[in-house]
């Protein structure tokens, strides 16, 4: 059995300022290779035609996959020459829990999230009308179209995790104390989301305490697995009941969710998401995910 590398001593790291400057440089520079490689994807696509390029990139899902595709490659090379050659951070710093540990910290992840976005979905049931309407197609249809979107979420939802609970997350907290860096990178991931259709403010603060619970189920014992799977968790379900994902449209058959109001409790357009509702079920996940933390840290 071959031994685990050890972490690379502290005088081995660059400095405070050094390291603040690979991180302006991962996201900076991860951001423009992204939306670069992710152009080029949509243009072979098109044909490179620039009428259709145009129509492809106004399209929400074309251009989601197209990100995705790019930015999982970007950002996973990036992990590696940034986050473990010129920060000499490991794979243990980085949190990509072992085998071991990958699948049950999924799994926990995933209950969170998914626990945080039914709550969000009653309570704006209960308290402003939300409900879910009858719609055209069978549940075979059903099925078939959720799995896509799935299929079209999950790996979107591993990119973000990457970018803002990786290397960027790990490098902050060394230098300003891990719930600061939680909140500062929450701050970020907020504004991230900030072209995002039908985007209110109470939407992006709520996407702000989403990054603050995110970050939090980041130092759960799954790592990253946990926060991919809480990510994953209230995205998938907030898709299953045909709701806004961060205002992006879901249209699924067979379901038809209706937001009720007024859209500051049930979010309205952008999705539960961007109402009040939201901001209660957030927390209480948060709170969850927070003491579980606290108790592996001590």
């Amino acid at each position: 059995m071959s031994a685990t590398p050890a972490a690379a001593p502290p005088s081995a790291r660059p400095g405070p300022l050094g390291s603040v400057a690979w991180v302006v440089l991962f996201l900076g520079g991860g951001f423009l290779l992204t939306s670069g490689l992710a152009t080029g994807l949509i243009a072979g696509a098109a044909g490179f035609d620039p009428g259709r390029v145009q129509d492809l990139v106004r399209r929400v899902w074309p251009a989601l996959v197209a990100q995705t595709a790019a930015g999982l490659v970007v950002f996973g090379l990036l992990t590696w020459a940034i986050g473990m050659r010129a920060l000499r951070l490991t794979a243990r710093d980085l949190r990509w829990a072992p085998r071991a540990r990958a699948a049950p910290g999924l799994a926990q992840g995933l209950g969170l999230g998914v626990l945080a976005a039914l709550g969000a979905l009653a309570l704006s049931a209960l308290l402003g009308g939300a409900r879910l309407a009858s719609d055209g197609g069978g549940l075979g249809e059903y099925l078939g179209a959720l799995s896509t979107v799935l299929l079209l979420l999950a790996p979107a939802s591993l990119l973000e995790e990457i970018v803002f609970r990786g290397v960027v997350l790990v490098t902050l907290a060394r230098l300003v104390g891990r719930w600061r860096a939680v909140v500062l990178i929450a701050a970020l991931f907020a504004l991230a989301h900030l072209w995002n259709p039908n985007t209110t403010p109470l939407g992006l603060l709520n996407i702000g305490l989403a990054g603050v619970f995110l970050g939090a189920a980041f130092y759960l014992p799954g790592g990253i697995w946990a926060a991919w799977g809480a990510h994953l968790g209230w995205n998938a379900t907030l898709a299953a009941a045909d709701a806004p994902v961060s205002g992006l449209p879901i249209r699924l058959p067979l379901l038809d969710y209706e937001p009720g109001g007024p859209a500051w409790l049930t979010g309205g357009a952008f999705g539960p998401e961007g109402g009040l509702a939201a901001s209660l079920a957030i927390a209480g996940a948060l709170a969850l995910a927070v003491r579980r933390a606290e108790g592996e840290a001590a």
